[in-house]
């Protein structure tokens, strides 16, 4: 993710997951071929009772710690008690579409039918530990008609490495309340600095093999394997998904694996590479996305261009973007923000904005404050890029 704010973060253009929504019954939108249109209803989802979930505990441009942020937590250091596997509740994203599988350059649902999934990400999680929990993620589903939800987890900077157990634990307790609600979930290994994965596999190894084991029977999670590699060559971005992957798919082998692209999942752009490396030498497994990254104030009508052409070779998913400058910061760009999420419905790429939290940067979605308390619903808890990223999931038109 953008990650940063004390220092730049990277150049970042833009990746991540956005899911379509399909009207189901009154108001509830669930990822399908595209977004609302403007004329349908913007009511929020009518299942507003939650069901019961288990407690969850350029040069370079890095994406670095927030400079305002929530004091840190500690992770919970124990596993949350294991639960019998229970199916999605009906009507949501998840019990809608089923297990999604790659077909061709789409993402698709169990029943081969094309669909744009839609949410949002977390900041990292061991900046702001208390936003992503059952009530926000209920709001995201049941206010939002979101898809999704990401889940950072930073590698460094006071996350996953200081403490792999808790962090895991946490990471697992989030994807049993987001599944218990019926959303789906992308398990983001957030690597940034050092920008090459390959520093990173012995962690990576244990924390996918760790994850996927506790969640093998589920058909909601997603697997994000590097955030936004940087300073690394294709080649070694390659290396490190031959050695990371197969740990996935021994317990999931049909699980959807997205790939960080080079260039700060850029498709190489910001290293003067472009999508034909990958073209020419793919990932060699099966159910693989590649992904995007842009923040609209920074990346414009070029870099659509090149997203425009490559998604009609390759499974993309935007994983995350912003509506503000690289850096996290600054004034939103809603008009360049339209033009990105409009080609992005046209090809029912994926995205997920950043971020799910509370700081005093302008790519928070919440005012600060709001993660204290437990209401997250409704526009008054959220700041301008919040309301805009909300109205744009229900409406088809995000509000300025």
């Amino acid at each position: 993710m953008y990650r940063a704010r004390g220092r730049i973060r990277r150049w970042q253009i833009g990746a991540v997951a956005g899911v379509a929504v399909l009207t189901v019954g009154v108001g509830l939108g669930v990822a399908s071929a595209g977004e609302p249109t403007p004329t349908v209803s913007s009511s929020p989802r009518q299942d507003t009772t939650l069901p019961s979930a288990p407690a969850e505990g350029g040069a370079a441009e890095p994406t670095t710690a927030p400079t305002t942020v929530a004091p840190a937590t500690a992770a919970p250091t124990t596993a949350p008690p294991a639960e019998e596997p229970e199916e999605a509740p009906n009507g949501t994203p998840v019990a809608v579409n089923g297990r999604l599988e790659v077909c061709g350059v789409h993402l698709c649902n169990a029943a081969g039918k094309q669909i744009q999934l839609r949410g949002m990400s977390s900041h990292g999680i061991q900046f702001f530990p208390n936003c992503v929990n059952r009530d926000s993620l209920g709001a995201l589903r049941n206010d939002w008609n979101a898809d999704f939800i990401r889940l950072s987890m930073y590698a460094q900077e006071g996350g996953l490495e200081t403490d792999p157990a808790g962090f895991t634990a946490k990471i697992n307790g989030l994807v049993e309340t987001a599944g218990a609600l019926g959303l789906y979930v992308i398990v983001d290994f957030h690597v940034l600095t050092p920008g090459d994965p390959n520093a990173n596999t012995a962690l990576a190894k244990r924390f996918f093999a760790d994850v996927s084991a506790a969640h093998a029977d589920k058909d909601n999670v997603i697997y994000e394997i590097a955030n936004e590699p940087n300073g690394v060559s294709w080649d070694g971005i390659l290396n490190y998904a031959n050695q990371v992957i197969p740990v996935i798919r021994k317990n999931s082998p049909d699980s959807v694996v997205l790939v960080g692209t080079r260039g700060f999942s850029s498709l190489g752009l910001t290293d003067g590479s472009d999508e034909t490396e990958i073209v020419d030498d793919p990932v060699g497994f099966a159910n693989i996305m590649y992904t995007f990254h842009f923040y609209a104030a920074s990346h414009g009508a070029d870099r659509r261009a090149v997203v425009a052409r490559a998604a009609t070779k390759l499974p993309l998913f935007v994983s995350e973007f912003g509506t503000q400058t690289f850096t996290g910061d600054g004034g939103n760009d809603f008009t360049s923000t339209d033009a990105w999420l409009d080609l992005l419905k046209a090809n029912k790429i994926g995205y997920a904005m950043w971020s799910v939290s509370d700081g005093r940067e302008t790519n928070s979605a919440f005012r600060q404050g709001t993660c204290a308390g437990t209401d997250y619903e409704g526009d008054g808890v959220l700041t301008d890029s919040g309301r805009y990223i909300r109205s744009r999931i229900l409406t088809g038109i995000g509000a300025r």
